[in-house]
């Protein structure tokens, strides 16, 4: 039989039905086309195409003579072609059907290759479109940029935070979300990605927030840097948190100055600074002076205004770069740093004590605080914050040792802090004496100077120490007063009084008037009630007590203290005004003070009557009492011409050495019944 020919159109023909049914047909029915198409191109009757996996299920052709021809891809298997039902196929036609192989491998190739990349496409898309749902419904606000800064997506988290929709942020410079910071982008943290920070961005409403913002690199194909990727929360309610609990843990509530915490951490770092720069830093430690005595007269709220107003003052005449705390009640402290000599520290001292100069005016009243400073110096006192406040501390004291009104300034040294161990121990033991029986009353006997008899005693407090004896007043008295401790001693002095009062009563000594000294501590509102119970409790005529009050107490808030001393002489109890002259009372508020004694303080007795300028306040004093109607007594008489010009100038009653020392109960109860004698 011979072979028939194959003309080119037909071949062609052919191989755009092979290509065409490759594209629309699927299964068994594009298995029929191929099998149709390889009949029609070797003119066989009989021809199949066999697919890859299905050779098993499907039984050869009939006898007779055949072809076959794997169709082949590289090394991807597709099927077969098999024709027969001819007889003499010849090389030729193995060259057609080897074609046609070739052909429908390549074909089905393609065909394979375009559907995995569509339907990996259409894989891509699904996720893409998955992740973009995700990316928009997230609260966290989300945004791309490119290596230059700009917007290249946004997504509505974004649009929530910001308040700027997509269309009016993408294309924009991430610069226009920036509160001024810094506008440089290029760095490496931000190149490289992956950073978390805490920053200040702006609304589209103009309001600023704090954000938490973590950028990571954004990647293409070939893992190259193309952008970033920026993670955006709204952080505002917990950074104005934080900044609320670090303002409690190192800011004072009341004058919102800085307090001994962030004191100490400021002091610490600017040591560190002073140390490299070799320069001094100078710790100035300041106590207020007469500032107590304001708090328990005129209240809490008006001691609260006054001390911020003092931190006012002395934050107004520091510099930036100085540092000003308050450590708590009327307490203080400064540091100074960037010195180049340390006794410029004590020209800012009294430039803080300068600030106190003018008087305070709060709530209608006019009030005068000073301060005592201490100062302790970088390096040579110390190297750390604590160590300085600690002698700055000691030094302070010393400076409250000074004369006058206490407005010192005293640098620190080794022989303080032995002094203040010293004191320590003092006051520790004077706590003791307190609760153990160490504490006495001496009494020194009050002339009259017309008769020469005793008619009263100034109860003066003894501490008779169990090892160290009979420990000076002039030692423990100033300590009282300035550790508060003088309001528990005089309480004890007006038990103590009252108590011997009641025992000289039943004795059957006749009434004489027991003056008991009050600190301006003591002179409170609850002053009047407290004698009057103890009165009560002795069962005392108010006939037995003088109170002495120092001109110094009744130097604030006049009207309060004429309250308290009209109740107190309300009682029957006379007053006393001790160390007058001394102080800063006006005649005008003399002669409405309801006191019965004027007492003339030893300074002006010391020089009589050689020093004019003693006398002349003599008798000033004498002559202003007189016309007054008040008593005048003087303390401190040691001669007998100084005796002489007081009986001369009118003076009334007389105390001093040159009569008698303080005696003890039973001495002067002696003397006194001796005087008595001498009357009848």
């Amino acid at each position: 039989m011979n072979t028939l020919a194959h003309p080119v159109s037909d071949f062609l023909g052919n191989s755009a039905a092979l290509c065409d049914a490759v594209l629309r047909l699927r299964g068994p029915a594009l298995a029929e086309e191929l099998g149709r198409i390889a009949r029609s191109v070797m003119n066989s009757p009989e021809g199949r195409y066999v697919p890859a996996g299905e050779e098993e299920a499907m039984l050869l052709l009939g006898t007779g003579e055949g072809l076959r021809q794997e169709v082949r891809f590289d090394e991807h298997y597709f099927g077969r072609f098999e024709v027969s039902g001819r007889s003499g196929y010849s090389d030729a036609d193995r060259q057609h059907l080897a074609s046609l192989a070739t052909l429908a491998a390549s074909v089905l190739q393609v065909h394979s290759v375009a559907q995995r990349t569509t339907h990996a496409y259409v894989q891509v898309e699904a996720q893409l479109q998955h992740q973009s749902q995700i990316l928009e419904q997230i609260h966290e606000s989300v945004l791309t940029m490119d290596l230059n800064g700009f917007i290249t997506s946004w997504n509505k988290g974004a649009e929530r935070l910001f308040g700027y929709s997509a269309v009016e942020a993408v294309g924009r410079n991430i610069l226009f979300l920036y509160d001024d910071e810094d506008a440089s982008f290029h760095d490496n943290f931000l190149e490289q990605g992956g950073r978390l920070m805490e920053v200040r961005r702006r609304k589209k409403s103009g309001e600023v927030f704090w954000a938490s913002l973590s950028l990571s690199p954004l990647c293409d194909m070939e893992d190259r840097s193309i952008g970033l990727i920026a993670y955006l929360t709204d952080i505002t309610e917990r950074k104005l948190a934080e900044e609320r609990i670090h303002h409690l843990a190192y800011y004072d509530a009341l004058t919102n100055l800085p307090n001994r915490t962030l004191l100490t951490k400021l002091v610490d770092q600017a040591l560190t600074v002073a140390q490299r720069s070799k320069l001094h830093g100078c710790v100035l430690f300041i106590d207020l002076n007469r500032f107590k005595l304001i708090n328990d007269t005129l209240g809490r709220k008006t001691g609260d205004e006054l001390l911020r107003e003092v931190a006012q003052r002395f934050r107004h005449v520091l510099r930036e770069q100085d540092v000003v705390a308050r450590l708590g009640g009327d307490e203080f402290a400064v540091g100074l740093f960037e010195l180049g000599q340390h006794y410029e520290a004590s020209m800012v001292a009294h430039k803080l004590l300068a600030a106190l100069n003018e008087p305070f005016m709060i709530d209608g009243h006019d009030l005068r605080v000073g301060a005592s400073i201490g100062i302790s110096v970088y390096p040579q006192d110390g190297g750390d914050a604590e160590t300085l406040l600690r002698l700055a501390d000691i030094a302070m004291y010393r400076a409250k040792q000074g004369t006058g009104d206490g407005e010192h300034v005293a640098f620190y040294s080794q022989d303080m802090n032995q002094g203040m161990q010293e004191r320590m121990r003092v006051e520790s033991g004077l706590r003791h004496a307190l609760g153990n029986g160490q504490l006495m009353l001496h009494y020194q006997p009050k002339f009259s100077i017309q008769t020469g008899h005793i008619i009263g005693a100034e109860a003066l407090v003894r501490w008779h120490h169990p090892e160290r004896g009979m420990v000076p007043p002039a030692e423990f008295i100033p300590l009282a007063e300035a550790t508060g401790l003088v309001v528990q001693l005089g309480e004890w002095v007006l038990e103590a009084a009252c108590a011997q009062a009641q025992a000289w009563k039943e004795a059957g000594l006749p009434p004489i008037r027991l003056a008991v000294n009050v600190s301006a501590r003591e002179f409170t509102s609850a002053l009047p009630g407290r004698v009057k119970d103890t009165l009560l409790r002795y069962g005392l005529e108010p006939s037995w007590l003088e109170l002495e009050i120092t001109e110094s107490t009744l130097m604030h808030n006049i009207d309060r203290v004429i309250g308290i001393m009209d109740r107190i002489t309300a009682l029957g109890v006379t007053l006393s005004l001790d160390d007058f002259g001394t102080g800063y009372s006006s005649l005008s508020y003399l002669k409405r003070f309801p006191i019965d004694t004027l007492k003339i303080d030893r300074s002006f007795t010391t020089g009589i009557p050689t020093d004019a300028n003693d006398c002349a306040i003599a008798s000033t004093i004498i002559s202003i009492a007189q016309q007054l109607k008040h008593k005048v007594i003087a303390e401190g008489v040691e001669t007998v011409e100084q005796l002489a010009f007081l009986k001369d100038s009118g003076c009334d009653e007389v105390q001093g050495y040159l009569f008698s020392k303080p005696l003890p109960a039973a001495e002067f109860e002696k003397a006194l019944k001796e005087s008595w004698g001498r009357e009848g």
